[in-house]
């Protein structure tokens, strides 16, 4: 990534290689219709699949908003053409179980169960399973799922030392992003009403104008 584009990017965990190139690309196009990017991630899958996982910035993601997504992120690959061989794109929400790449991510999700890995050994491991005691600016405080004889119940990661990080799928965890997806759309649709009513007042205010 540029310095710039590192600057724009507050994902905390990213791509490397050729899906940081696509990441480059994606990014700023999914700023400017209100998403932000998740992950990228090429495989060979299907031949080759592109998958851009994105949500909108109050953590929601539609169909619609994946067709969207779709839509104008296809133009500026077509551009850039990271890709040398022929692949399906697959646009995509992070799902229940969705991967942790922001401290924000870390914040919201407190409490919940979580899997991680770390580029570098932290107590003789690289992997580490439990739920997120606490985040701060700095790192997670991550309460062992199953320590091991010997172990303390708890680990301090720092952000930067993290590679890869999901939240466990548990009935906790489904309730509580029922819950918080049910309220982004609550307060969305308030937000878009509020925004067709100053609208229709606009319109009023022009015609008396008239």
């Amino acid at each position: 990534m540029t310095a710039a584009a590192s600057e724009a990017d507050d994902r905390i965990i990213r791509e490397s290689g050729i899906d940081a190139r696509i990441a480059l690309i994606v990014q700023p196009v999914l700023k400017a219709i209100g998403f932000r990017l998740v992950r990228v991630q090429l495989t060979g899958q299907n031949g080759l699949t592109l998958q851009i996982m994105a949500e909108r910035e109050d953590g929601t993601m539609t169909v619609e908003d994946c067709e969207e997504v779709s839509r104008a992120v296809s133009p500026a690959l077509d551009v850039d053409d990271p890709i040398e061989k022929a692949y399906h794109l697959e646009v995509s929400s992070p799902g229940i179980d969705r991967p942790l790449v922001r401290k924000s991510d870390f914040t919201a999700w407190t409490g919940h169960l979580v899997k991680l890995e770390t580029s570098i050994l932290i107590g003789d491991r690289k992997r580490f399973k439990g739920k997120i005691a606490e985040a701060d600016a700095d790192g997670i405080l991550v309460e062992r799922d199953k320590a091991a004889y010997g172990e303390e119940p708890t680990v301090r990661v720092p952000y930067d030392a993290l590679a890869e990080a999901r939240l466990v799928l548990t009935d906790d965890l489904i309730r509580d992003a029922l819950s918080k997806d049910n309220r982004a759309r609550k307060e969305a649709r308030k937000r878009r009403g509020e925004a067709q009513d100053a609208g229709a007042d606009e319109e009023n205010e022009t015609e008396q104008e008239n």
